[in-house]
């Protein structure tokens, strides 16, 4: 299934350096734009065509693309192509197991006509884009009276995955350090986490925070819950986990939420501190819009104030919460035509 969002007038308009595709692919949804350049403006595209896709209904990333171009009718017109994903680049293909299904970057120029084809870290093409939000974009979690800093500028959330970037700001543009923050050793701040980080551990030679923010570490937190309660794990979805935490309908569900909020809440204290982010902390992932009063309520703030003597700057920074939309596909883009990563012929630009 798609959602469409039509801009055809705004597509005629379009600079004369013509127009390129940008894709933002996870394991629940594909966001993809038709984007031009915009010159002399502070935001560096213009997005004419949008559509988000639900990456189950779709065979391929082919696919997807194909029915974009089709259905907004430029067909044969579009030889550039910008895709952030999670992931890295092994040959032909983009080496993901968050993805449900292998993608193939010489088919996808094949099928599309595409000449030239770069390939981006989802984060990095989050973190880029929020340059470009307003805080009306954006809700506050942690709010702060200290002014606006200039640093770097931390965005992670968890989703299909646990995805972490930094933005570095600078000139004449903002650099982006993508990483792999999320594969860091699971840390417990409790008993009941240390009971839990046993658990998982009995089924996996090592424990990630991974493991435990994102929708596969919901469940497994769950199920942890469940064992530890003694109790039958009656949800599998974590969208089930999370509407009965909302509900309040099923006690290891909300208190799986609570474990994860708390979790989330010392992870980002840390990447904070080890990232020096003055500039502020975002807060992205298909999660977290969907649990935003059980993380306002959470112990999220205290963990990740309890810092020891880094509390007092921990103080000064600012923690916004806001929603996917387009940021990937925004941020896709304007890497692209920063020459970061350099697109190739072969269309096998290494991850950044």
């Amino acid at each position: 299934m798609a959602d469409v969002a039509n801009h055809s007038s705004a597509r005629r308009a379009a600079t004369a350096d013509g127009f390129f595709l940008a894709a933002d692919v996870g394991g629940t949804h594909a966001r993809v734009g038709l984007v031009a350049q915009q010159l002399g403006d502070a935001h560096p595209v213009t997005v004419l065509e949008y559509q988000r896709y639900a990456c189950a209904d779709w065979p391929s990333l082919t696919a997807v693309l194909k029915d974009f171009v089709e259905r907004i009718g430029v067909a044969g017109q579009v030889d550039q192509c910008a895709v952030a994903s999670a992931g890295y680049v092994l040959g032909d293909a983009i080496v993901n197991d968050n993805l449900p299904w292998p993608v193939s970057i010489r088919d996808i120029r094949t099928s599309l006509g595409i000449d030239r084809l770069a390939v981006i870290n989802d984060f990095e093409a989050v973190a880029y884009a929020t340059q470009f939000l307003t805080r009306a974009d954006t809700v506050p979690i942690i709010d702060t009276d200290a002014p606006p800093m200039v640093g770097p500028v931390l965005v992670m959330g968890p989703g299909t995955g646990l995805g972490s970037a930094v933005l570095l700001p600078g000139q004449p543009h903002a650099t982006v350090l993508a990483t792999e923050a999320g594969q860091i050793t699971l840390a417990p701040g409790n008993e009941r986490e240390i009971e839990i980080l046993r658990l998982l551990a009995r089924e996996r030679a090592y424990v990630s925070f991974e493991d435990a923010l994102s929708g596969p570490g919901l469940r497994n937190l769950y199920q942890a819950i469940c064992h530890l309660r003694g109790a039958a794990a009656a949800l599998v979805l974590p969208s089930d986990i999370t509407d009965a935490a909302v509900a309040r309908s099923d006690e290891a569900a909300v208190e799986a939420l609570q474990v994860f909020c708390g979790l989330l809440g010392s992870f980002v204290g840390d990447l904070a501190l080890l990232y020096g982010a003055r500039g502020g902390v975002f807060l992205a992932g298909g999660i977290l819009p969907q649990i935003r009063e059980l993380l306002l309520n959470s112990s999220f703030t205290e963990r990740f104030f309890n810092k020891g003597v880094m509390r007092p700057f921990l103080k000064q920074v600012p923690v916004r919460l806001m929603e996917h939309g387009q940021l990937g596909v925004i941020g896709a883009a304007g890497l692209y035509l920063d020459g970061r990563p350099s697109p190739t012929r072969e269309g096998t630009a290494p991850n950044s």
